[in-house]
């Protein structure tokens, strides 16, 4: 079945329809990573984006639940150039036509990747529709700017968890989650500490974190313009210098606008596995791996009092990582991921650092 994909600007590019038919909105974003599309589709900071894959060719190692980053796929629809014929790999159960058909994920195949990154870098980040229906471009364009229109949804209740749940040992140090799209592969990391963790609702209070006595609160990534996300920060906002802060991506933003920083949206967002990024005490370099779309303002973070910038990217000079030993708080835009096999990233064990501290 023939399917399009139409830009915001009018632009449109056309190809095969995969998964299921039908049309779904939302901005068109596109990451260049070579491996991990099951991880990007369950990646909740996705939720609600149309996912253009850069690398060619998708699916040749097929797919299988232990690379399920969330509960299931947020995605409003997925872009491709090819899809593979064949998988192979000893882990996988299942092929990826058969797991974008299981989540009812809109995929578009056969499309000119290519061309519509080289678009979207030149002309920046923006709403598309991908549709199977035939409608024609008048009739696309009008749907975009209709949606355009709607205020901010709420994904938020769908993506956390509904009531608290306690993971990892019971009687070691205690750590709370705000989840707003918290990644397995995060938790396995604070599973391999053995921390006890209590996850909770996005909308926990401030009052409510502080009663179950946590040792330390990390606000998880999720995705970036959730019209939940202004009671998320008032609630964080609450609750510095009253217990050990660690951000990651969407909760490194939330930190900021608690502590008085602006928020700004990039033309381009940062969507890969080789962002580079320094520390400007040691000059050493950093490889990481990054989903977003939005940045906290450097101007408007350097005057706040007690903050200090410690990570920066080295294309862009956006800020990557904050940190506050006064105020026990740790921001890091990138996602920090395990640098191998049950090895945990060293912005946690800095975290725990923090919470001895208490």
């Amino acid at each position: 079945m023939k399917a399009t994909l139409m830009l915001q600007d009018g632009r449109s590019f056309s190809g095969e329809t995969m998964g299921v038919a039908g049309e779904r909105i939302g901005e068109v974003v596109f990451n260049t990573a070579v491996v991990g599309y099951q991880e990007m589709m369950t990646d909740p900071a996705n939720a609600g984006k149309i996912l253009v894959l850069t690398y060619p060719l998708i699916g040749n190692y097929g797919c299988a639940p232990k690379f399920n980053e969330s509960k299931g796929v947020w995605l409003s629809g997925l872009v491709i150039k090819e899809k593979s014929k064949i998988f192979s790999n000893w882990q996988a159960k299942e092929s990826l036509d058969s797991f974008v058909k299981k989540h009812k994920l809109l995929v578009i195949q056969e499309a000119d990747t290519r061309t519509l990154a080289v678009h979207l870098r030149q002309k920046g980040e923006m709403l598309g529709i991908i549709s199977t229906n035939g409608a024609t471009t008048k009739e696309l364009l009008a749907k975009i700017e209709a949606f355009r229109k709607k205020p901010a949804v709420k994904l938020l209740p769908k993506i956390s968890v509904k009531k608290p749940r306690q993971l990892g040992k019971k009687k070691t140090k205690r750590i709370a989650i705000l989840d707003l799209g918290i990644t397995n592969s995060i938790l396995r990391q604070l599973e391999t500490l053995g921390l006890s963790i209590t996850l909770l609702p996005y909308n926990t209070s401030a009052e409510e974190i502080m009663r179950i006595k946590p040792r330390g609160l990390i606000v998880s990534g999720g995705p970036e313009e959730d019209a939940g996300l202004a009671e998320v920060t008032a609630n964080v906002k609450e609750l510095i210098q009253r217990l050990p802060i660690l951000g990651i991506s969407t909760g490194h933003q939330v930190l900021a606008s608690a502590l008085g920083a602006k928020i700004s949206k990039m033309k381009i967002g940062h969507h890969g596995v080789n962002y580079p990024m320094h520390n400007p005490a040691h000059y050493k370099g950093e490889i990481t791996v990054q989903n977003h779309s939005y940045v906290v303002d450097t101007d408007s973070l350097s005057k706040i009092k007690q903050i200090k910038i410690t990570g920066y990217n080295l294309n862009d000079r956006s800020v990557e990582e904050m940190e506050s030993k006064k105020l026990k708080l740790i921001g890091t835009q990138y996602y920090p991921l395990s640098p191998g096999f049950n090895e945990v990233n060293p912005i946690f064990k800095r975290f725990l650092n923090l919470l001895k501290k208490e």
